[in-house]
């Protein structure tokens, strides 16, 4: 599933990355940090709330996004891997997780639980010293 995201709900800001380029990291701003305004994007309210639940700490006071992208060395596969990010995590947070149905063991395996408890007990009657009594 692939979400239309308008052009002005983005911020590009490239910076210097760190890591491997030699002396070309120095000279060139290759690492990008995307910045996506969440509230333009026009989200469901569900998949808004799972959004902001699931990145809390991706997301500014002012309900801004930030991805930051610095794993390659060129300024466009950055920017296409942010992008790419950005489209999974709206994927992910699209559909409502499933609800969990309470379940209770059943009387017989609390049975077995309670005979491996006993047997289990008396193993380690045995390696205790004998009483003199």
């Amino acid at each position: 599933m692939s979400y239309d995201i308008p052009e002005h709900a983005l911020e590009e800001r490239f910076v210097h990355a760190s890591g491997p380029g030699g002396q070309h990291v120095n000279k060139t701003a290759t690492a990008v940090e995307l910045r996506v305004d969440i509230d333009a994007l026009g989200l469901l309210p569900g998949h808004r709330r799972r959004l902001l639940d699931n990145h809390r700490k991706r997301i500014s006071k002012d309900g801004v996004l930030i991805i930051q992208a610095s794993e390659n060395r060129s300024q466009l596969k950055n920017r296409e891997a942010a992008l790419q990010r950005l489209q999974e995590m709206l994927t992910a947070t699209a559909h409502p997780p499933k609800r969990r149905i309470a379940t209770r063991p059943s009387s017989a395996a609390r049975r077995r639980r309670m005979d491996n408890k006993r047997q289990r007990g008396q193993v380690k009657a045995t390696r205790r010293k004998p009483r003199l009594d």
